[in-house]
């Protein structure tokens, strides 16, 4: 047991497995040499020189207790060869509840399975739902502990204190330890003294630590130190790891995800994001075409690319669709969503793909895959994981996007409530108030560019791409009732809006899964991952309830995961769970009936209404007399009407294959607009009829005298 084993290591090889017991190391007097104290077993490093490129080399030992094998962990630690591993998937859920354990907890909606990076806790804190892990006492002897499942390389720990609206609490400093058992557990050293690490100053803002060298053990255990001298021994986490290839590991086979997608899995700053619009616009320039709807607060340009077999021209007859990702700019899944899906239906298109022919034939498809770059490239300055749950939300100027759009519910609302006022306000297409027009509004420039790109294309139906939930959410996004802030609020349309939430939930790999885990505190899975907004939290200038009211589309907003920015390694995964459905949503813009809306020579006639029958919102005739109203399967009673024309009426059925009903209206002009049209075409203006009837009573009466 004495003796030297002395291994000659002349190179970066990685793992050595020799049996051994000790698992304690010393650095031999000779510089050549790492020695294993006790059995004093000694690794030479051959032609050690501090100058070589591999360079300070560090010999990390660990005790396998199961069968007694000593695992030595080699690794280059120059700066060139060093890689921080990806998050396990503490944020993302990858890691489960049953993966996490701590010593103590303050009650069940403060345990281990809350102590994930950026979860929040609304602002109902209970004994379900709360903010962070938070230990049952105030001492050194606390930990949380995560357990991989598998050998997996650590090379670092993202920490924050507790999501709270009333409470700071949060740790300071932390020590790691980590183990193949559990059982036994080694500390991360800094020398010969345990490492001590620094954590938050305050509670929402993460801190990244990394191990001084990369560690490799199956569970990982954080052992606060000191934390806020006013709070408590609080924290949410993430772990960064790279897990060991291990074919034979069943929670690894499970959990697998791969893509046959050739696609450019990465983040795109802006200019990359522009770059990669070029190159699918050059691959597939006859379907394809980039132009931009305004500027940013920072003069960045608001690129979309346009997908149609006819690119830059609205066809008559074709409805147009649009995806909007990126209004929060720190939601960046959604912006990358949107990239991969031009690169994908580009791609499709030329490998003669007939599903996706089809859908670019039939339809006008706009991507906007990043409305707000200014907050954008604040997130990505800092990267995933760092940016907290709101770093580059908002705009330059501090506006949020989402909910900057004019408050026409209440217009709509009041003048229902006044009933004698309700002609003042359509049920449609109600105008924008003057004050918001103003330049003194607090609007900004990127809301003012959207409102103008969807007034200027008969857009039928948009999905806005959001994160930080699994869940579709349809208007009304604004309670009715001004003394609630949740409270179901349907529109007039609440049949057709759930169907469309329903036709994306149901078709993403998670949403409607029951098994898996809420993201924070809601659980949507009653509702098949599907919620009316105002149901949620109430917002008032929501862009879904604006779009509904304002124009013809129909908006909902998409929440396409729980991690809002999640890494660059989730991204093949998050596109697989999505693909699915973002096509079926786009999809969904064929159903219910279209036509055109033409006078007696066959001219079409923009901004005619149609009404449908028991359904208290119309919609009008595009500026070709075209039209798309979104409806469910059935038999509807659809009038037609515009000003100076008799109106008509037909019944059209709507079946429950894909593809719009056809139906089609001619109308005449009423006798007051033929003579009208007469008077005006010698030169003269016609007399008003009760004008006429005014001045032939003032007449008599002189007579009379």
């Amino acid at each position: 047991e004495n003796q030297h084993h002395s291994i000659d290591f002349s190179g970066a090889a990685t793992i050595l497995l020799v049996s051994l017991m000790p698992y304690r190391f010393t650095l031999a007097e000779d510089p050549t040499y790492f020695c294993l104290s006790l059995t004093h077993a000694c690794v030479r490093r051959s032609g050690y020189s501090p100058t070589k490129a591999h360079a300070p080399i560090r010999l990390l030992v660990y005790k396998v207790l199961q069968d007694s094998l000593l695992l030595l962990h080699t690794h280059i630690l120059s700066k060139a060869l060093f890689v921080c591993c990806p998050p396990l998937g503490l944020e993302t859920l990858k890691i489960t509840d049953f993966q996490l354990h701590a010593s103590t907890v303050k009650r069940y909606g403060l345990g281990a399975h809350r102590g994930r990076l950026n979860i929040q806790a609304g602002v109902n804190e209970n004994d379900f739902y709360d903010g962070a892990w938070c230990a049952g006492r105030n001492d050194p002897y606390q930990w949380i502990e995560v357990d991989a499942r598998r050998l997996t390389k650590f090379t670092g720990i993202i920490t924050q204190g507790r999501n709270s609206l009333w409470l700071s609490d949060w740790v300071t400093s932390y020590k790691v330890m980590v183990s193949n058992d559990s059982h036994a557990w080694i500390t991360v050293k800094n020398g010969s003294g345990d490492m001590i690490f620094e954590g938050n100053s305050e509670k929402e803002i993460p801190v990244l630590n990394e191990l001084p060298v990369p560690i490799v053990a199956r569970y990982i255990r954080i052992n606060p130190r000191s934390w806020y001298e006013e709070g408590s021994i609080c924290m949410r986490l993430e772990i960064l790891g790279c897990p060991l290839p291990d074919p034979n590991n069943y929670y690894h086979r499970r959990n697998e995800m791969t893509t046959t997608d050739d696609l450019d899995f990465k983040h795109h700053n802006y200019k990359e994001m522009r770059q990669l619009m070029k190159v699918v616009n050059e691959m597939c320039p006859n379907i394809t075409r980039i132009y931009n709807i305004g500027k940013s607060h920072q003069g960045l340009k608001l690129y979309a690319v346009e997908i149609s077999d006819n690119p830059g021209e609205h066809e008559v007859g074709e409805p147009e669709f649009r995806y909007i990702a990126g209004a929060h700019g720190n939601e960046v899944l959604g912006r990358e969503l949107m990239l991969l899906l031009m690169q994908f239906m580009c791609q499709e298109y030329l490998a003669g793909n007939p599903r996706i022919t089809h859908l670019i034939e039939d339809t006008r498809i706009h991507l906007l895959p990043s409305v707000n770059p200014d907050g954008y490239e604040m997130a990505y300055e800092v990267g995933s994981e760092l940016g907290g749950w709101s770093l580059g939300r908002w705009t330059q100027d501090g506006i949020d996007i989402n909910n900057n759009f004019p408050d026409l519910n209440t217009m709509l609302w009041e003048a229902e409530d006044r009933k004698r006022f309700q002609r003042k306000v359509p049920n449609h297409h109600i105008p924008i108030p003057e004050w918001y027009l103003s330049e003194n509004a607090t609007v900004a420039v990127e809301t003012r560019a959207v409102i103008a790109w969807m007034e200027k294309n008969p857009f039928v139906l948009g999905g806005n791409l959001q994160g930080g939930e699994l869940v579709v959410a349809y208007p009304y996004d604004m309670v009715r009732s001004t003394w609630k802030t949740q409270e179901h609020t349907p529109t007039p349309d609440d049949h057709v809006f759930r169907w469309l939430a329903y036709s994306y939930a149901s078709t993403h790999r998670l949403m409607t899964d029951a098994r898996r885990r809420v993201c924070h505190t809601e659980d949507f899975q009653k509702e098949d991952g599907t919620i009316n907004g105002a149901s949620w939290h109430t917002v008032a200038g929501s862009i879904n309830d604006f779009s509904y009211l304002h124009t013809n589309c129909f908006e909902l907003s998409i929440y396409v995961g729980c991690d809002k920015y999640p890494h660059e390694s989730e991204l093949p995964e998050e596109w697989e769970n999505n693909r699915e459905s973002l096509i079926v949503f786009m999809e969904q813009v064929h159903r219910g009936i279209k036509g055109m809306v033409r006078d007696l020579s066959g001219k079409g006639i923009p901004n005619a209404i149609i009404s449908v029958e028991g359904v208290n919102h119309d919609i009008r005739t595009a500026s070709d007399g075209d039209y798309w109203r979104l409806l469910n399967p059935g038999e509807y009673v659809v009038t037609a009407k515009a000003e100076g024309y008799t109106s008509s009426t037909k019944n059209c059925a709507v079946g429950y294959d894909m593809g719009a009903t056809q139906c089609d209206f001619t109308i005449s002009k009423t006798n007051l607009a033929r003579i009208k049209e007469i008077m005006e075409k010698f030169g003269k203006q016609p007399i008003s009829l009760s004008i006429r009837r005014r001045r032939q009573r003032a007449r008599q009466r002189r007579q009379r005298r």
